[in-house]
């Protein structure tokens, strides 16, 4: 983990937007859940069974690849409008690698690229 690397990272069940708190401009990596509307049609004609399990599996996944990315920070706000930052909170607190890191969040509504950057800047700033 790297020193005072702070990072926000608004997210519903399908993307995720992280953000670095950095003194030069924000800027936006995305990282998506391949358990697209697509995806889900596909697997529903197999049934529901089927489709609980690659359901899970997809968001284990995308839960894993925003865990390696968090692990390089001390610092992290999750934000977003659903409960898909409290899944991956409450599975990243079973993770020993990840106990030197801060994890905050925080209900909001959609918002816009300009609004995340501020609401990362300006909850950073505060805390």
């Amino acid at each position: 983990m790297k020193t005072n690397k702070k990072l926000g990272i608004w997210m519903d069940h399908a993307s995720a937007h992280l953000m670095e708190f950095t003194p030069d401009p924000i800027t936006t990596k995305t990282i998506t859940s391949k358990f697209t509307p697509a995806v889900r049609e596909t697997i529903i004609r197999k049934g529901e069974d089927h489709l609980h399990r690659k359901e899970q599996q997809q968001q284990s996944d995308y839960y894993q690849q925003l865990r390696e990315v968090i692990k390089e920070y001390s610092d992290v706000i999750l934000f977003g409008p659903t409960d898909a930052k409290v899944e991956l909170y409450n599975s990243l607190l079973a993770d020993q690698q990840l106990k030197q890191v801060t994890i905050k969040m925080e209900q909001t509504d959609k918002l816009t690229e300009n609004q995340q950057h501020a609401f990362v800047k300006n909850y950073f700033t505060k805390h």
